[in-house]
């Protein structure tokens, strides 16, 4: 979450750097791109997921206080956006996508990682709140419900080592800026996702103590219109 937290902030100061995007005058690059009733546009961006767990018996390691450690790693987002104007301040917006990564889970006491991959069709529907556009900068808030398909969770599969839910609830809230430039708009988000229900349906017999398994993500997508 760090390092897509110092990508944001980073971009933020080189915008900023800018002084002519915050103050005076200045010529509007798409001055009627917000007026569309509905618009559309693509994103590219980077995931994390992490997972938090819950015991049926908490005997927490001496080292860590963890039964699990999860190794988390950087993966990839690719969607479309669907986006319908509600007032000058409110969107409606769908955005589904595909989303890859792979992660490790190791019990405390061994250095044996399971390495999981994972495929997600990932359906969020959100509100995005916007504040009033400045020349050609606009910060907004996002926030909704969103719902994934796992094509790697092996549910229905006894033999498999972990198997997860197929279809997984979340909530999602984030930051964002759009950003006005001559032929398009960049929009740069950073957002939390968080599972609503048990992702664990079994494991291997280090995991036989988890009782629910429960996403945790962190997405920063770059979205164009």
């Amino acid at each position: 979450m760090k390092k897509y937290v110092a990508i944001l902030g980073l971009l933020l100061c080189s915008i900023q750097g800018n002084a002519q995007i915050f103050s005076g005058e200045r010529l509007m690059n798409q001055p009627d791109i917000d007026a569309k009733r509905w618009s559309w546009g693509y994103f590219l961006g980077f995931n994390s997921y992490d997972f938090s767990y819950r015991y049926k018996r908490y005997e927490p390691s001496p080292a860590t206080g963890k039964d699990l450690i999860v190794n988390t790693s950087t993966g990839f987002n690719v969607g479309l956006i669907g986006n319908l104007k509600l007032n000058n301040n409110l969107d409606l917006r769908l955005e589904p996508g595909v989303s890859f990564n792979n992660y490790g889970i190791r019990p405390t006491y061994s250095g044996v990682v399971d390495e999981v991959n994972s495929t997600y069709v990932h359906i969020p529907l959100l509100l995005k709140f916007n504040a009033n556009r400045l020349n050609n900068f606009r910060p907004f808030v996002v926030g909704g419900a969103s719902t994934s398909l796992n094509l790697s969770s092996n549910e229905d599969n006894p033999e498999a080592e972990i198997r997860t839910t197929t279809v997984n609830y979340y909530y999602e809230i984030g930051v964002g800026i759009d950003l006005y430039f001559y032929y398009f708009k960049l929009s740069p988000s950073l957002r939390g996702v968080f599972g609503l229900n048990n992702e664990f349906v079994s494991g291997t017999s280090y995991m036989t103590n988890v009782d629910q398994m429960l996403a945790r993500g962190i997405f920063l997508n770059f979205t164009f219109q």
